[in-house]
Protein backbone atom coordinates (compact mmCIF):
# COMPACT_ATOMS: atom_id res chain seq x y z
CA UNK A 1 0.00 0.00 0.00
CA UNK A 2 1.43 3.37 -0.96
CA UNK A 3 1.94 6.04 1.68
CA UNK A 4 -0.73 8.73 2.00
CA UNK A 5 0.98 11.36 4.17
CA UNK A 6 4.56 12.40 3.43
CA UNK A 7 6.93 15.08 2.15
CA UNK A 8 8.32 14.86 -1.39
CA UNK A 9 10.94 17.00 -3.12
CA UNK A 10 11.87 17.64 -6.75
CA UNK A 11 14.47 19.92 -8.30
CA UNK A 12 14.89 21.72 -11.59
CA UNK A 13 17.83 23.48 -13.22
CA UNK A 14 17.72 26.38 -15.67
CA UNK A 15 18.69 26.53 -19.32
CA UNK A 16 21.97 28.13 -18.19
CA UNK A 17 23.01 25.20 -15.98
CA UNK A 18 26.15 23.64 -17.52
CA UNK A 19 24.46 20.30 -18.20
CA UNK A 20 21.45 22.00 -19.75
CA UNK A 21 23.68 24.08 -22.05
CA UNK A 22 24.99 20.75 -23.34
CA UNK A 23 21.49 19.32 -23.78
CA UNK A 24 20.48 22.41 -25.74
CA UNK A 25 23.49 22.31 -28.07
CA UNK A 26 23.09 18.58 -28.67
CA UNK A 27 19.41 19.00 -29.50
CA UNK A 28 20.08 21.96 -31.80
CA UNK A 29 22.32 19.58 -33.74
CA UNK A 30 19.59 16.90 -33.83
CA UNK A 31 17.16 19.49 -35.19
CA UNK A 32 19.63 20.65 -37.83
CA UNK A 33 20.05 17.11 -39.17
CA UNK A 34 16.33 16.30 -39.10
CA UNK A 35 15.58 19.54 -40.94
CA UNK A 36 17.78 18.26 -43.78
CA UNK A 37 16.73 14.61 -43.64
CA UNK A 38 13.84 13.17 -41.54
CA UNK A 39 15.67 9.84 -41.65
CA UNK A 40 18.90 11.23 -40.23
CA UNK A 41 20.69 9.35 -37.47
CA UNK A 42 22.21 11.48 -34.73
CA UNK A 43 23.91 10.71 -31.43
CA UNK A 44 25.91 13.77 -30.40
CA UNK A 45 27.22 14.66 -26.94
CA UNK A 46 28.45 18.03 -25.73
CA UNK A 47 30.93 18.96 -22.99
CA UNK A 48 31.39 22.50 -21.69
CA UNK A 49 33.88 23.99 -19.25
CA UNK A 50 35.71 27.30 -18.89
CA UNK A 51 35.62 28.87 -22.38
CA UNK A 52 35.58 25.46 -24.04
CA UNK A 53 32.88 23.49 -25.89
CA UNK A 54 33.50 19.96 -27.21
CA UNK A 55 31.11 18.19 -29.60
CA UNK A 56 31.50 14.45 -30.17
CA UNK A 57 29.36 11.70 -31.62
CA UNK A 58 28.01 9.92 -34.66
CA UNK A 59 25.69 10.98 -37.47
CA UNK A 60 24.32 9.78 -40.78
CA UNK A 61 22.40 12.02 -43.12
CA UNK A 62 21.56 12.43 -46.80
CA UNK A 63 23.36 15.77 -46.55
CA UNK A 64 26.16 16.08 -44.02
CA UNK A 65 26.66 19.20 -41.94
CA UNK A 66 30.12 20.76 -41.81
CA UNK A 67 32.06 21.18 -38.57
CA UNK A 68 31.92 24.93 -39.11
CA UNK A 69 28.11 24.81 -39.17
CA UNK A 70 28.00 22.66 -36.02
CA UNK A 71 30.20 25.25 -34.33
CA UNK A 72 27.79 28.00 -35.42
CA UNK A 73 24.87 26.09 -33.91
CA UNK A 74 26.71 25.75 -30.60
CA UNK A 75 27.60 29.43 -30.45
CA UNK A 76 24.05 30.52 -31.32
CA UNK A 77 22.59 28.34 -28.55
CA UNK A 78 25.02 29.74 -25.97
CA UNK A 79 24.21 33.29 -27.08
CA UNK A 80 20.47 32.68 -26.81
CA UNK A 81 20.85 31.27 -23.30
CA UNK A 82 22.68 34.46 -22.35
CA UNK A 83 26.36 33.67 -21.84
CA UNK A 84 28.67 36.58 -22.61
CA UNK A 85 30.82 36.26 -19.49
CA UNK A 86 34.61 36.56 -19.47
CA UNK A 87 35.13 32.86 -18.73
CA UNK A 88 32.29 31.50 -20.86
CA UNK A 89 31.37 33.58 -23.86
CA UNK A 90 29.30 32.57 -26.87
CA UNK A 91 31.75 34.22 -29.29
CA UNK A 92 35.11 33.79 -27.54
CA UNK A 93 34.90 30.20 -26.29
CA UNK A 94 36.90 27.56 -28.16
CA UNK A 95 34.61 25.05 -29.92
CA UNK A 96 36.07 21.68 -30.93
CA UNK A 97 34.11 19.30 -33.17
CA UNK A 98 34.70 15.54 -33.14
CA UNK A 99 31.65 14.18 -34.99
CA UNK A 100 31.98 11.22 -37.34
CA UNK A 101 29.77 8.79 -39.34
CA UNK A 102 27.53 6.30 -37.54
CA UNK A 103 28.80 2.76 -36.98
CA UNK A 104 27.73 0.37 -39.74
CA UNK A 105 27.06 -2.29 -37.07
CA UNK A 106 24.49 -0.07 -35.38
CA UNK A 107 23.05 1.01 -38.72
CA UNK A 108 22.35 -2.54 -39.88
CA UNK A 109 20.43 -3.27 -36.68
CA UNK A 110 18.27 -0.19 -37.00
CA UNK A 111 17.61 -0.04 -40.74
CA UNK A 112 14.69 -1.83 -42.34
CA UNK A 113 15.98 -4.29 -44.96
CA UNK A 114 13.84 -6.49 -47.17
CA UNK A 115 10.97 -7.84 -45.08
CA UNK A 116 12.66 -6.89 -41.82
CA UNK A 117 11.01 -3.99 -40.03
CA UNK A 118 13.12 -1.25 -38.56
CA UNK A 119 14.64 -2.26 -35.23
CA UNK A 120 15.20 -0.36 -32.03
CA UNK A 121 18.36 1.74 -31.94
CA UNK A 122 19.41 0.16 -28.66
CA UNK A 123 18.28 -2.19 -25.94
CA UNK A 124 16.81 -0.78 -22.76
CA UNK A 125 13.82 0.02 -20.59
CA UNK A 126 11.79 3.21 -20.72
CA UNK A 127 9.12 4.54 -18.38
CA UNK A 128 6.16 6.86 -18.82
CA UNK A 129 4.13 8.36 -15.99
CA UNK A 130 1.12 10.59 -15.35
CA UNK A 131 -0.93 11.59 -12.34
CA UNK A 132 -3.80 13.94 -11.59
CA UNK A 133 -1.94 16.22 -9.17
CA UNK A 134 -1.75 19.14 -11.65
CA UNK A 135 -3.56 20.43 -14.72
CA UNK A 136 -0.80 19.01 -16.91
CA UNK A 137 -1.09 15.56 -15.29
CA UNK A 138 2.39 15.74 -13.80
CA UNK A 139 3.75 15.51 -10.24
CA UNK A 140 3.37 18.90 -8.58
CA UNK A 141 6.91 19.32 -7.13
CA UNK A 142 8.66 19.12 -10.50
CA UNK A 143 6.02 21.30 -12.21
CA UNK A 144 6.48 24.11 -9.67
CA UNK A 145 10.28 23.75 -9.72
CA UNK A 146 10.29 24.20 -13.51
CA UNK A 147 7.88 27.14 -13.42
CA UNK A 148 9.96 29.07 -10.88
CA UNK A 149 13.06 28.91 -13.10
CA UNK A 150 11.16 29.51 -16.32
CA UNK A 151 9.62 32.69 -14.90
CA UNK A 152 13.02 33.84 -13.64
CA UNK A 153 14.56 33.26 -17.08
CA UNK A 154 11.83 35.31 -18.76
CA UNK A 155 12.44 38.24 -16.42
CA UNK A 156 16.22 37.93 -16.84
CA UNK A 157 16.00 37.96 -20.62
CA UNK A 158 13.52 40.85 -20.67
CA UNK A 159 15.88 42.94 -18.53
CA UNK A 160 13.48 43.11 -15.57
CA UNK A 161 15.87 41.09 -13.38
CA UNK A 162 19.07 43.04 -13.94
CA UNK A 163 22.16 41.40 -12.51
CA UNK A 164 20.88 37.83 -12.69
CA UNK A 165 22.98 35.24 -14.56
CA UNK A 166 21.76 32.29 -16.67
CA UNK A 167 22.73 29.55 -14.18
CA UNK A 168 20.09 28.73 -11.57
CA UNK A 169 18.48 25.85 -9.67
CA UNK A 170 15.26 25.35 -7.76
CA UNK A 171 13.94 22.74 -5.35
CA UNK A 172 10.39 22.42 -4.04
CA UNK A 173 9.27 20.24 -1.12
CA UNK A 174 5.53 19.60 -0.84
CA UNK A 175 3.48 18.08 1.94
CA UNK A 176 1.10 15.34 0.82
CA UNK A 177 -2.07 14.43 2.70
CA UNK A 178 -4.14 11.44 1.61
CA UNK A 179 -1.89 11.18 -1.43
CA UNK A 180 -2.45 14.74 -2.68
CA UNK A 181 -0.17 17.80 -2.30
CA UNK A 182 -1.54 20.49 0.02
CA UNK A 183 1.29 23.02 0.61
CA UNK A 184 5.00 23.75 0.26
CA UNK A 185 7.10 23.13 3.35
CA UNK A 186 10.33 24.51 1.85
CA UNK A 187 11.63 26.04 -1.37
CA UNK A 188 15.26 26.46 -2.44
CA UNK A 189 16.33 28.80 -5.23
CA UNK A 190 19.95 29.45 -6.19
CA UNK A 191 20.72 31.90 -8.96
CA UNK A 192 23.91 33.28 -10.44
CA UNK A 193 24.20 37.05 -9.98
CA UNK A 194 26.49 40.02 -10.55
CA UNK A 195 29.11 40.92 -7.96
CA UNK A 196 27.32 44.10 -6.90
CA UNK A 197 23.90 42.48 -6.30
CA UNK A 198 23.34 41.78 -2.60
CA UNK A 199 21.71 38.62 -1.29
CA UNK A 200 18.85 40.72 0.08
CA UNK A 201 18.32 42.09 -3.43
CA UNK A 202 18.28 38.57 -4.88
CA UNK A 203 15.79 37.35 -2.27
CA UNK A 204 13.52 40.33 -2.84
CA UNK A 205 13.31 39.50 -6.54
CA UNK A 206 12.96 35.72 -6.13
CA UNK A 207 10.27 35.61 -3.42
CA UNK A 208 7.40 37.03 -5.56
CA UNK A 209 8.23 34.52 -8.31
CA UNK A 210 7.84 31.63 -5.88
CA UNK A 211 4.62 33.05 -4.42
CA UNK A 212 3.10 33.48 -7.87
CA UNK A 213 4.01 29.96 -9.00
CA UNK A 214 2.63 28.17 -5.95
CA UNK A 215 -1.15 27.92 -5.54
CA UNK A 216 -2.74 30.42 -3.16
CA UNK A 217 -2.07 29.51 0.45
CA UNK A 218 0.74 27.09 -0.40
CA UNK A 219 3.72 29.37 0.28
CA UNK A 220 6.27 27.93 2.68
CA UNK A 221 7.21 29.74 5.93
CA UNK A 222 9.65 32.58 5.33
CA UNK A 223 12.41 30.78 7.22
CA UNK A 224 11.98 27.80 4.87
CA UNK A 225 12.54 29.87 1.72
CA UNK A 226 16.24 29.40 0.99
CA UNK A 227 17.59 31.83 -1.62
CA UNK A 228 21.28 31.38 -2.48
CA UNK A 229 21.84 29.52 0.81
CA UNK A 230 25.64 29.57 0.35
CA UNK A 231 25.45 33.37 0.50
CA UNK A 232 27.02 34.02 -2.92
CA UNK A 233 26.70 32.71 -6.48
CA UNK A 234 28.79 34.95 -8.72
CA UNK A 235 30.92 32.30 -10.43
CA UNK A 236 28.51 30.05 -12.29
CA UNK A 237 27.82 28.25 -15.53
CA UNK A 238 30.61 26.26 -17.17
CA UNK A 239 33.22 28.41 -15.45
CA UNK A 240 32.02 27.05 -12.11
CA UNK A 241 31.24 23.45 -13.14
CA UNK A 242 31.78 21.39 -16.27
CA UNK A 243 28.63 20.25 -18.07
CA UNK A 244 27.74 17.15 -20.07
CA UNK A 245 24.78 16.10 -22.19
CA UNK A 246 22.30 13.81 -20.45
CA UNK A 247 23.16 14.33 -16.78
CA UNK A 248 19.78 15.74 -15.76
CA UNK A 249 17.46 12.86 -16.64
CA UNK A 250 15.34 13.17 -13.48
CA UNK A 251 14.92 16.92 -14.05
CA UNK A 252 13.91 16.08 -17.63
CA UNK A 253 11.21 13.63 -16.56
CA UNK A 254 9.20 13.34 -13.33
CA UNK A 255 11.42 14.77 -10.62
CA UNK A 256 11.95 11.37 -9.03
CA UNK A 257 8.24 10.64 -8.59
CA UNK A 258 8.39 7.76 -11.08
CA UNK A 259 10.95 5.16 -12.21
CA UNK A 260 13.49 5.99 -14.91
CA UNK A 261 15.11 3.57 -17.32
CA UNK A 262 18.43 5.43 -17.19
CA UNK A 263 18.72 6.64 -20.77
CA UNK A 264 19.08 10.33 -21.57
CA UNK A 265 17.04 12.03 -24.30
CA UNK A 266 19.02 14.97 -25.65
CA UNK A 267 21.36 14.58 -28.59
CA UNK A 268 19.50 11.54 -29.95
CA UNK A 269 17.32 11.22 -33.02
CA UNK A 270 13.94 9.48 -32.53
CA UNK A 271 15.10 6.06 -33.75
CA UNK A 272 16.77 5.87 -30.35
CA UNK A 273 14.13 4.32 -28.09
CA UNK A 274 15.75 5.97 -25.08
CA UNK A 275 13.99 9.04 -26.40
CA UNK A 276 11.04 7.96 -28.53
CA UNK A 277 9.80 5.13 -26.32
CA UNK A 278 10.03 7.32 -23.22
CA UNK A 279 7.88 9.86 -25.05
CA UNK A 280 5.46 7.08 -26.02
CA UNK A 281 5.30 5.88 -22.42
CA UNK A 282 4.39 9.37 -21.23
CA UNK A 283 1.81 9.70 -24.02
CA UNK A 284 0.11 6.44 -23.09
CA UNK A 285 0.19 7.04 -19.34
CA UNK A 286 -1.17 10.58 -19.76
CA UNK A 287 -4.06 9.33 -21.87
CA UNK A 288 -4.90 6.64 -19.31
CA UNK A 289 -5.18 9.29 -16.59
CA UNK A 290 -6.93 11.79 -18.89
CA UNK A 291 -9.51 9.11 -19.70
CA UNK A 292 -10.24 8.70 -16.00
CA UNK A 293 -9.10 5.07 -15.96
CA UNK A 294 -6.68 5.77 -13.07
CA UNK A 295 -5.47 8.63 -10.88
CA UNK A 296 -1.85 7.78 -11.62
CA UNK A 297 -0.17 5.41 -14.01
CA UNK A 298 3.32 4.11 -14.75
CA UNK A 299 4.06 2.33 -18.03
CA UNK A 300 7.29 0.43 -18.72
CA UNK A 301 8.39 -0.54 -22.22
CA UNK A 302 11.44 -2.66 -23.07
CA UNK A 303 13.34 -3.16 -26.33
CA UNK A 304 16.26 -5.06 -27.85
CA UNK A 305 18.60 -3.50 -30.40
CA UNK A 306 17.58 -4.44 -33.93
CA UNK A 307 14.17 -5.83 -32.81
CA UNK A 308 11.09 -3.86 -33.77
CA UNK A 309 8.48 -5.05 -31.26
CA UNK A 310 8.62 -4.13 -27.58
CA UNK A 311 9.67 -7.12 -25.49
CA UNK A 312 7.31 -6.15 -22.67
CA UNK A 313 4.60 -3.66 -21.76
CA UNK A 314 3.94 -3.23 -18.03
CA UNK A 315 1.32 -1.00 -16.41
CA UNK A 316 0.94 -0.07 -12.73
CA UNK A 317 -1.90 2.17 -11.55
CA UNK A 318 -0.92 1.96 -7.86
CA UNK A 319 -4.32 0.76 -6.75
CA UNK A 320 -6.06 3.78 -8.30
CA UNK A 321 -7.19 2.00 -11.47
CA UNK A 322 -10.86 1.67 -12.31
CA UNK A 323 -10.07 -0.94 -14.97
CA UNK A 324 -7.88 -4.04 -14.94
CA UNK A 325 -4.29 -3.13 -15.85
CA UNK A 326 -3.88 -5.98 -18.34
CA UNK A 327 -7.04 -4.79 -20.10
CA UNK A 328 -5.63 -1.26 -20.28
CA UNK A 329 -2.40 -2.61 -21.78
CA UNK A 330 -4.34 -4.56 -24.41
CA UNK A 331 -6.41 -1.50 -25.32
CA UNK A 332 -3.31 0.66 -25.70
CA UNK A 333 -1.63 -1.91 -27.94
CA UNK A 334 -4.72 -1.87 -30.15
CA UNK A 335 -4.52 1.92 -30.44
CA UNK A 336 -0.78 2.48 -30.92
CA UNK A 337 1.94 0.56 -32.75
CA UNK A 338 4.82 0.57 -30.26
CA UNK A 339 7.54 -0.41 -32.71
CA UNK A 340 10.16 2.33 -33.13
CA UNK A 341 8.73 3.20 -36.54
CA UNK A 342 5.16 3.06 -35.22
CA UNK A 343 5.97 5.44 -32.36
CA UNK A 344 7.81 7.83 -34.64
CA UNK A 345 4.98 7.94 -37.15
CA UNK A 346 2.16 8.15 -34.61
CA UNK A 347 3.77 11.05 -32.75
CA UNK A 348 5.39 12.61 -35.87
CA UNK A 349 8.80 12.62 -34.21
CA UNK A 350 11.01 12.89 -37.33
CA UNK A 351 10.91 16.68 -37.24
CA UNK A 352 13.23 19.39 -35.90
CA UNK A 353 11.31 19.81 -32.63
CA UNK A 354 13.88 18.97 -29.97
CA UNK A 355 15.88 22.05 -28.99
CA UNK A 356 12.79 23.39 -27.18
CA UNK A 357 12.71 20.29 -24.97
CA UNK A 358 16.20 20.84 -23.57
CA UNK A 359 15.18 22.92 -20.54
CA UNK A 360 12.26 22.93 -18.09
CA UNK A 361 11.22 19.34 -18.70
CA UNK A 362 10.23 17.17 -21.63
CA UNK A 363 6.83 16.46 -20.08
CA UNK A 364 3.94 18.56 -18.82
CA UNK A 365 4.31 20.95 -21.75
CA UNK A 366 1.71 22.26 -24.21
CA UNK A 367 1.67 20.59 -27.66
CA UNK A 368 2.86 22.98 -30.37
CA UNK A 369 1.18 23.58 -33.73
CA UNK A 370 4.28 22.34 -35.59
CA UNK A 371 4.27 18.98 -33.78
CA UNK A 372 6.46 19.83 -30.82
CA UNK A 373 5.53 17.99 -27.62
CA UNK A 374 3.13 15.77 -29.58
CA UNK A 375 3.47 13.19 -26.80
CA UNK A 376 1.52 15.57 -24.53
CA UNK A 377 -1.68 15.21 -26.56
CA UNK A 378 -4.64 13.40 -24.97
CA UNK A 379 -6.22 12.33 -28.25
CA UNK A 380 -6.53 8.70 -27.14
CA UNK A 381 -8.66 9.51 -24.11
CA UNK A 382 -12.03 9.28 -25.87
CA UNK A 383 -11.12 5.94 -27.47
CA UNK A 384 -10.03 4.58 -24.11
CA UNK A 385 -13.26 5.74 -22.48
CA UNK A 386 -15.27 4.11 -25.24
CA UNK A 387 -13.33 0.85 -24.92
CA UNK A 388 -14.32 0.57 -21.27
CA UNK A 389 -17.75 2.18 -21.40
CA UNK A 390 -16.60 5.18 -19.36
CA UNK A 391 -18.25 8.57 -19.67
Amino acid sequence: MSRKNYLFTSESVSEGHPDKICDRISDEIVDAYLALDPGARVAVETLVTTNLVVLAGETRCAQEISPARLEELARAAIKDIGYDQDNFHWEKSDVKVYVHPQSVDIAQGVDALGNKDEGAGDQGIMFGYACNETDVLMPAPIVFSHRILKDMAKKRKSGEFKGFGPDSKSQVTLEYHNGQPIRATSVVVSTQHDEDLSQDDVRELVRPIVENVLPEGWMCPDEELYVNPTGRFVIGGPDGDAGLTGRKIIVDTYGGAAPHGGGAFSGKDPTKVDRSAAYAGRYLAKNVVAAGLADKCTIQLSYAIGVSKPLSVYIDTYGTGRVDEDAIAAALLDLVDLSPRGIREHLSLSRPIYARTAAYGHFGRTPDADGGFSWEKTDLADSLKAAFGAS
